[in-house]
């Protein structure tokens, strides 16, 4: 953690978070203003159905409320993530988040009340007041969902058991980050604590003996609780069966794809796809383990760096025009945006005492996108500034092609934008290598993003929807039947060539991606969805760059899998999945023979 405090961090190297709010003085003044507008919502309660003009009234309001909203909560907390420990900003932060719960109360009626408005009402709403239609896909999206909403009442009801229902996160989640402990280990000659925060670290290290304590240390904590644990699993299993039988739908799987209107083949097709390709990963870890010059090859062998470093000071203004010269490809306007974020403080740039960790990009509609880095000086930090900048890109076309209703894009799509930046730069740093240890090391980074994304992610997909229909199908929910999914999955996944140590059976118990059901398959869809268009990108197939920048532009204004379309990515097909597994062996296939020519 640097020691530099946020008033020594020069004004340029900080985003220009007064883009937002000139001073605190004027967040206070929205704060107040929002905190009594919203309570005027309710005068709508009752009269959604009364006409069309009250109707498109109502939307646009709660539009102005929500977006002031946003306004609010972003400055709180891109304020509080600048320095954690400052205790104005961390009580504006909590102040922000309490005003977001009471607007949703506040707008809570608004939904169901829609839905109890006829179809030929609605119709008729349209063509006497045609500036509504511009709601029409927010109205047939509510309409869409319909059949899974009940009564009043029950909705009510339904409402009062979210804290309930959420109890076996909340336990795993207190479990895992303030009562569980791995004890000390010593590490390059030095005692530590072993935490979750630098497990993965220190399985990086080159001792493997390090390594096989580490690991042996961890899955140990977590088989001594692995009753306790099961019981928590089992209970979010409960909870996701509890809300799909009562909201009439077949599955926990079908209920959490509904929410995007995501076909139930995206899913099962991601899966079949990656079985196919299985090979791919064995050959991997066969060379994984005669790179590291072992006769067998084991779970605490994994994340070891099979390819030094290159070590290279990257100083920032170097790291803008690497991004740039990479994403040249898509054209001038979009590096002339690059331009724009770099040169009008759209990025936090440096590390401070207190400041968040990682990077991210966030923003308001109505301002630029922001972007929060911790940059080092390195070529991953590099990749990452391409990363979130891709996003932040895939947000400021979205927003300014959508009105606010449509800016926001769901999470299926999320990752495409900064994936597919990623994926361009990577090809352009091979062009441009200057020998085989650069070349090398690219082509590693690749291999182990794509391996931690695609292939563990939808290892984990596969684990979420055997444990499902297990628990649907009434069979008792028990740590020994989690642990033999888990690790006949992992033989499965990892093959012959990898010994599946015994204690990797009890993985699923740290992942808290479980305990929000059917989320992570979206990460291998996404990349896999990157990549295909990337490579249409450098195939220079005519028209995918114009395609492309109206994806970005897309928002939520048709559905995720009719947006990626219009690149001519079918994610109900697995073509997708299954071309991004050939760059994967292809990408194999050249380290490989980069290894093989400087062993």
């Amino acid at each position: 953690m640097s020691e530099m405090t946020r008033k020594e961090q020069k004004k340029e190297n900080c985003w220009a978070i007064e883009d937002l709010y000139a001073t605190d003085g004027d967040w206070e003044k929205d704060y107040s203003q929002l905190a009594g507008q919203m309570k005027n919502f309710e005068s709508y309660k009752g009269k959604l159905g009364n006409s069309g003009e009250t109707l498109l009234a109502a939307f646009q309001e709660m539009d102005l409320l929500k977006c002031n909203m946003e306004k609010l909560y972003v400055y709180a907390n891109q304020r509080y993530h600048e320095d954690t420990g400052n205790h104005k900003y961390q009580e504006l932060s909590a102040r922000a988040s309490r005003l977001e719960m009471e607007l949703g109360h506040e707008l809570s009626f608004f939904e169901p009340e829609i839905m109890e408005i006829s179809v030929d009402r609605l119709e008729s709403f349209y063509e006497s007041v045609p500036e509504l239609t511009k709601y029409k896909r927010k109205i047939q999206e509510c309409l869409r969902m319909k059949p899974h909403i009940l009564s009043k009442e029950m909705e009510e009801i339904l409402a009062q058991t979210q804290e309930m229902g959420n109890a076996p996160q909340n336990i795993f989640s207190m479990f895992q980050n303030a009562d569980l402990t791995f004890g000390r280990i010593v590490v390059d000659g030095k005692e530590m604590e072993l935490t979750q925060g630098n497990f993965v670290r220190i399985l990086e290290n080159k001792d493997r003996n390090v390594r096989k304590q580490a690991f042996t240390q961890v899955y140990a904590k977590y088989k001594e609780f692995q009753n306790t644990l099961a019981a928590a699993y089992s209970g979010n299993l409960a909870k996701d069966m509890f809300y799909a039988k009562v909201r009439k739908y077949p599955s926990c799987l079908d209920m959490e794809l509904s929410r995007g209107n995501i076909p139930r083949e995206v899913y099962t097709r991601l899966i079949e796809a990656v079985h196919r390709k299985l090979p791919a990963m064995y050959d991997y870890v066969e060379m994984r383990k005669k790179l590291l010059g072992v006769d067998q090859i084991h779970m605490y062998d994994v994340y070891v760096p099979i390819v030094d470093k290159v070590e290279k000071e990257i100083p920032f203004e170097e790291a803008k025009e690497i991004v740039k010269e990479g994403l040249a490809i898509l054209g001038e306007d979009y590096v002339e945006l690059l331009e724009q974020g770099f040169s009008q403080r759209w990025i936090d740039i440096y590390e401070n005492k207190g400041k968040r960790g990682g990077a991210y990009s966030w923003g308001a509609y109505g301002t630029h996108p922001y972007v929060l880095l911790n940059y080092q000086g390195n070529l991953n930090h590099v990749f990452t500034l391409a990363h979130e900048m891709g996003h932040a890109l895939h947000s400021y076309y979205s927003d300014h092609a959508q009105p606010y209703t449509y800016a926001g894009y769901f999470i299926f799509v999320a990752e495409v934008a900064s994936t597919c930046n990623e994926a361009l730069l990577i090809h352009h740093m091979l062009k441009n290598a200057q020998d085989d240890k650069e070349k090398a090391y690219l082509l590693n980074y690749f291999l182990d993003q794509f391996k931690g994304t695609v292939y563990r992610q939808t290892m984990f997909a596969e684990f979420e929807m055997l444990a499902h229909e297990k628990a649907e199908k009434g069979e008792g929910i028990t740590a020994q039947l989690l642990e033999d999914i888990y690790y006949e999955l992992n033989k499965k996944y990892f093959g012959d060539g990898m010994v599946s140590d015994p204690e990797i059976a009890m993985e699923w118990a740290r992942i808290p991606h479980f305990y929000t059901p059917f989320y992570v398959y979206q990460y291998a869809t996404g990349f896999s969805a990157a990549i295909a268009i990337s490579n249409k990108i450098i195939n220079g197939e005519p028209g995918i760059v114009e395609a492309y920048k109206k994806f970005l532009s897309g928002g939520s204004s048709m559905d995720c899998i009719d947006l990626l379309k219009i690149c001519g990515v079918d994610m109900t097909s697995t073509e997708p999945v299954e071309n991004a597994l050939q760059v994967f062996e292809e990408r194999l296939a050249e380290f490989k023979e980069i290894m093989e020519r400087n062993m």
